[in-house]
């Protein structure tokens, strides 16, 4: 579990480097309450009016409590039946392999994959030849994927073969037992079930005000950048964003063996033309973002000492779970790393001298709960 959401995390800050480019440039005069450089234009960008933002709720006993069973099913267990036939609704894990003409296809294989008989979830046929087959076996079917078979156009009308082995049949899933040995088995910091809770208690209370700084840092951080003006593009800064982002679909369609303009006609329903127009477009505003952000780090002194920077590397290795700095560096260069690093100081500082007002949406949304309510 802790392996997957760290590798979900590497995968959410790679997206973000992607785009990430270092920009230097030189302030000009501008009034206390305006950023201007050569490259942008950053008008009334303090003090600047959001939608207010609703305050985080505070954590409820029954709040701690669904977390606690969320985790206690990511715990469970289930007993495992070899002695009996597989019937239609049982959840069997199996192993399996596919082959057309005697050779093995990507995709066609897996091997302790937990299969609902009667989900649908194969084609058709498939989990139908399983009834019946004790645990322990190993047979063949023969099947045909059927001519509209979206998932890989590949293999659509193709005979295949699937080599099954039953392994066992899931029975009924147990909880473990909430108490102090589970608490100890899940949690770093809590010794007994008491603990726990608190321990809960405090994490989710610090995670609705991290949520909630969040929504208020974003809604400032968009009102500025729909104020903000590009002068004009640093020289290929934008050209390179789009080289980065076109080499990451480019890498995908390769991955998936389809020539690039099959690829995104398959996945994205868009011709190559459109998809140029929107990565060049995504390129100009990652470019725009990042001139903003260093136009009013420049003007209010936001931009961090080699120290400041160090303890920030830390804590993006920590949150995005590399092991160290050095991991984290790996793929991402100092400059791309100083360059979240003060986004994210430039965000604290807008939210920190926004101004929150009631939005007309809001009111009227408020207005029409309302009336509902009387009649």
């Amino acid at each position: 579990m802790k392996e997957s959401a760290r590798c979900i995390m590497k995968k959410k800050l790679a997206m973000l480097v992607a785009g990430t480019l270092a920009a230097s440039m030189l302030l000009s005069g501008c009034s206390s309450n305006d950023a201007s450089n050569d490259y942008v234009t950053v008008g009334g960008y303090k003090g600047i009016e959001v939608d207010d933002v609703e305050e985080p709720a505070e954590v409820t006993d029954d709040d701690v409590n669904n977390y606690i069973d969320a985790v206690r099913n990511q715990y469970a267990t289930s007993e495992q039946i070899t002695d009996r036939g597989v019937i239609a609704g049982d959840t069997v894990n199996i192993d399996f392999v596919g082959k057309m003409n005697g050779e093995a296809f990507d995709g066609g294989s897996s091997e302790g994959y937990d299969l609902q008989i009667g989900s649908g979830s194969f084609i058709d046929g498939f989990e139908d030849s399983i009834i019946g087959h004790t645990p322990g076996e190993t047979f063949d079917w023969n099947g045909k994927f059927p001519d509209d078979y979206s998932n890989n156009p590949d293999l659509a009308g193709k005979d295949v073969t699937f080599t099954i082995t039953v392994n066992y049949i899931n029975g009924e899933t147990q909880l473990p037992e909430l108490n102090d040995e589970f608490v100890q088995e899940v949690s770093e910091k809590s010794k007994t079930v008491k603990e726990y809770k608190k321990e809960i208690k405090k994490q989710l209370t610090e995670s609705n005000t991290t949520d909630y700084d969040t929504r208020l840092q974003d809604e400032a951080w968009n009102a500025v950048l729909d104020k903000a003006e590009v002068k004009k593009y640093p020289d290929g800064d934008v050209e390179d964003i789009e080289n980065q982002i076109k080499e990451q679909y480019q890498n995908a369609a390769d991955s998936y063996g389809l020539a690039f303009e099959d690829f995104l006609a398959q996945y994205y329903s868009m011709s190559e033309d459109d998809f140029n127009k929107q990565v060049k477009d995504a390129a100009k505003e990652t470019v725009k973002q990042r001139l903003v952000a260093q136009a009013i780090a420049d003007k209010e002194k936001l931009t961090p000492s080699k120290k400041e920077l160090n303890k920030e590397y830390k804590k993006l290795a920590e949150q995005y779970g590399y092991e160290d700095v050095d991991a984290l560096k790996e793929i991402a260069s100092e400059d791309t790393l100083k360059n979240i690093v003060i986004t994210n100081k430039v965000k604290e500082f807008l939210a920190d001298n926004c101004i929150q007002v009631k939005s007309d949406k809001k009111s009227d949304s408020s207005s029409d709960s309302s009336s509902s309510s009387s009649k």
